[in-house]
């Protein structure tokens, strides 16, 4: 997926078990971050930088929305733990993150591994044609990032 492309929509449960969709916040700005694993160090760490920012992502009208490979109760214990206030969106058979290209070959304590590479997608709102891809952020480091994405946006959502 190239930035300027439309995006295409998706379904995916939140962490309550409710299908959530892209096209549900067409109106609006929509962060998408992916994450590895619920309640790790590093995605705690972004994840609670997009909770201590999202009152600013809130008052400009941005949604935000965390996905893993969790399952809808993982996600729902990691949410809860750390009051985290946007919904965490649950991939289990990694449909959305396999789409995106995210499922990598790493190495994790001195062992190849395949997971998720962390990754985050800004897409505008819709105005007529779609919702178009306006950034991404790949192979992002959590601290700091959610304000990262926040001073991106504030400049119209290019770099």
């Amino acid at each position: 997926m190239q930035v300027g492309e439309i995006v295409e929509d998706f379904t995916l449960q939140n962490q309550d078990g409710k299908a959530v969709q892209l096209s549900d916040y067409k109106r609006s700005p929509v962060v998408l971050f992916f994450y590895p694993r619920a309640d790790t160090p590093g995605c705690t760490l972004e994840s609670c930088g997009f909770r201590d920012a999202f009152e600013s992502f809130q008052k400009a009208g941005i949604v935000v929305l965390g996905i893993s490979r969790d399952t809808v109760k993982a996600q729902k214990k990691f949410k809860d733990k750390y009051e985290l206030p946007y919904d965490l969106l649950a991939d289990p058979e990694m449909v959305l993150i396999k789409r995106y290209g995210l499922l990598k070959d790493k190495t994790m304590y001195g062992k190849p591994v395949t997971g998720v590479e962390r990754t985050t997608y800004v897409i505008g709102a819709d105005i007529g044609k779609g919702q178009r891809l306006l950034h991404v952020f790949p192979k992002v480091t959590p601290a700091g990032h959610a304000e990262e994405v926040f001073a991106l946006l504030k400049t119209g959502g290019k770099s």
